[in-house]
């Protein structure tokens, strides 16, 4: 049963985006800004570092894929960018101390990676058109904040949880 665990959690964060999406639009803040959640980015980023890069790189895989093939008309970004950024995760953290702060520092510095290489692929194939200075104001920013704020509810989360388990 626990073997399931880990796989049901991660397909919950990725049903969870697509779910943040639908339920909480940006007109709800009147707001011209564009939050994207990247709650399976963070998972996993969170898995690299605290269980095994290995099987961070191969959720990276197995769901970039899955993310390429149900939400974007091109294959391949995310299928390149999840398992390389959890990579690159994987070797600072031989480097950093596997600690909270840096592990929420680097799983934001991440996400801001995965954020600019969809940007930069999406300017290259003329998709979009925003400059860099309007991208940063209008997407990138309101994205690193509300990850953010899934990253610190998922620590909250991770203490509550390690306290419960402590008492019993």
């Amino acid at each position: 049963m626990i073997r399931f665990l880990l796989p049901a959690l991660f397909a919950l964060l990725f049903i969870l985006e697509s779910l943040f999406v639908e339920l909480l639009p940006a007109e709800l803040f009147n707001s011209d800004r564009i939050l994207v959640p990247h709650f399976l980015m963070a998972g996993i980023l969170f898995l690299t570092a605290y269980l095994s890069p290995k099987h961070g790189i191969l959720y990276g895989i197995i769901f970039g894929l899955l993310f390429d093939v149900i939400y974007t008309e091109i294959i391949g970004i995310y299928l390149f960018l999840f398992p390389f950024i959890a990579y690159l995760t994987a070797n600072m953290m031989r480097i950093l101390q596997t600690n909270i702060l840096i592990v929420s520092i680097l799983s934001l510095l991440g996400i801001a990676l995965l954020e600019a290489g969809v940007y930069e692929l999406m300017l290259l194939i003329k998709i979009t058109d925003l400059d860099f200075s309007t991208y940063v104001k209008i997407r990138l920013v309101p994205t690193l904040i509300l990850n953010l704020a899934f990253i610190i509810l998922l620590l909250s989360i991770k203490k509550t949880v390690r306290k419960c388990c402590r008492q019993t």
